[in-house]
């Protein structure tokens, strides 16, 4: 088999580095451009580039795969596209490349949690059971027929990036299996059922922001969901103060909603409904510290309404 991969993130890398293992080596990788990353903004390459240089594979990084990068990618040789966390949206003209056309393999159950975002909405919502999904590609959003699935259960533990490597690795090893059934044909892909599609959208920044009033519970998600970007986080002093980790417990009668207090030992904020116990945090232009080394020098956090 001949094919192209489209991906860009981790997710991508890891599904990637699966499909080399099993004797599946692209004809060309195209990913998004490098980007600066960090406190010093080095410009940096996205982990599906690392690893195409790193196996001799020719890399291709268009702003927008429009007309010009069809005409180039066209030069080498594909029976299928993969495509898996690209970040871009593929135009008609690119998808209709291929003979095979283009499988993706998306981080939820379609039709699911369509759209950028399913992995963190699944964490959101405390669903106990997510999943991997094979799809052929066609002109709408994460619409096409699907190929194949595969269940994932989720542990209260698991945030985006443990999550991710999960369905990523389930996904891969899917697509793997069914490989060669779907290049003979022996596989006939099936309809999602619009009328159960729900949508997620794109994480921006502001998404992170704390409202003190929602349930310990969902303030706890939300830590998991936006780790490592772009965090869950509040405001102390007028600066960004990122929760990494917490946990949920039911103390704390008669504080006020978002004020920092200590129940033995324990670093803990009321929220509208239950209390949540702050476990590793990080002050804007600070390192990332436990609770413990946190407070350390810092004694004026205990009584704080976070805003």
């Amino acid at each position: 088999m001949k094919y192209i991969f489209f991906g860009t993130p981790e997710f991508a890398a890891v599904v990637l580095e699966k499909l080399i293992n099993a004797g599946y080596l692209p004809s060309a990788v195209v990913c998004n451009p490098d980007e600066p990353a960090g406190r010093k903004n080095i410009l940096s390459s996205p982990p599906v580039k690392i690893l195409a240089v790193k196996n001799g594979i020719p890399v291709f990084q268009p702003e927008k795969p429009d007309e010009k990068f069809a005409e180039e990618i066209k030069k080498y040789p594909a029976d299928l596209f993969i495509v898996a966390a690209y970040g871009k949206i593929i135009p008609k003209e690119i998808l209709d490349i291929p003979r095979l056309g283009a499988l993706n393999i998306h981080g939820s159950l379609l039709p699911k949690y369509r759209g950028a975002s399913p992995i963190q909405a699944a964490i959101l919502n405390g669903d106990k059971k997510t999943g991997a999904t094979i799809m052929k590609i066609d002109e709408k959003m994460d619409h096409g027929p699907i190929i194949s699935q595969a269940e994932i259960d989720m542990d209260r533990s698991d945030n985006f990036e443990t999550l991710s490597e999960k369905i990523a690795e389930t996904g891969a090893k899917l697509l793997i299996k069914i490989i060669p059934d779907y290049l003979a044909g022996k596989i006939k892909p099936v309809a999602q059922r619009d009328s159960n599609a729900t949508y997620t959208k794109i994480i921006k920044k502001e998404d992170g922001k704390i409202n003190w009033e929602k349930s310990a519970k969902e303030i706890e998600r939300m830590t998991r969901a936006f780790y490592p970007w772009p965090s869950a986080w509040t405001v102390w002093n007028g600066k960004i103060l990122k929760i990494f980790e917490a946990s949920v417990f039911e103390t704390g009668n008669g504080k006020k909603i978002g004020e920092v207090f200590l129940d033995k030992n324990i670093l803990a904020v009321k929220c509208g409904k239950g209390i949540l116990s702050i476990e590793k945090l990080q002050l804007e232009g600070g390192k990332i510290l436990s609770a413990r080394e946190f407070l350390n020098g810092r004694k004026n956090f205990i009584g704080v309404i976070l805003e």
